[in-house]
């Protein structure tokens, strides 16, 4: 390990990696029960212990295990909500005429497009990414919203303005 990184930064790593050494037998084995798949429970595995040492800290791990499951849990929602994401634009996409469909390559910056969507959408608040979801997708103004969501009129306008600001931070340059 580099001299060069801090020590705390140093120490993380090494507990991290005992972690993976220790427990990386069981959790892919957990997750293999969860997904009946082997190759997606490799994958679920690594991003799990990806995810912990980006955090660059780790709780008391009196129960090791209780936590890499929970951490584990949360990717494998994730993991649900793409698949289920993925099955759903393919099958309107079924429903295309062939002549329609989009090329190899479209679909998968579609699949792209709509996971960066469906991201941003989970990272804001529920209420207002429901009035988002209201406005964008079913088309209701502003004011039948605030009915619907039983806020003031003001409060839906601070809501579309909150998502659409959430929209343009995540927009590439």
């Amino acid at each position: 390990m580099s001299d060069s990184l801090p020590a705390t930064h140093q120490h993380h790593v090494r507990c991290v990696e005992a972690l993976y050494v220790g427990h990386q037998g069981w959790l892919h084995a957990w997750l293999q029960r969860k997904l009946g798949n082997r190759v997606d429970a490799a994958d679920l595995m690594h991003d799990t212990f990806t995810r912990i040492l980006a955090a660059k800290t780790l709780p008391d791990l009196a129960e090791p295990r209780a936590y890499l499951t929970c951490v584990a849990k949360g990717i494998l929602v994730n993991w649900y909500q793409r698949q289920a994401l993925e099955r759903a634009y393919l099958s309107a996409l079924a429903q295309m005429p062939e002549s329609l469909a989009p090329s190899p390559e479209v679909r998968f910056l579609i699949l792209e497009t709509l996971h960066e969507v469906d991201a941003m959408l989970d990272s804001l608040p529920p209420l207002v990414k429901r009035a988002f979801l209201l406005s964008q997708i079913g088309a209701m103004k502003y004011d039948e919203i605030a009915v619907q969501l039983q806020v003031s009129l003001i409060t839906v306008k601070r809501y579309m303005k909150q998502a659409f600001l959430q929209c343009l931070t995540l927009m590439p340059e």
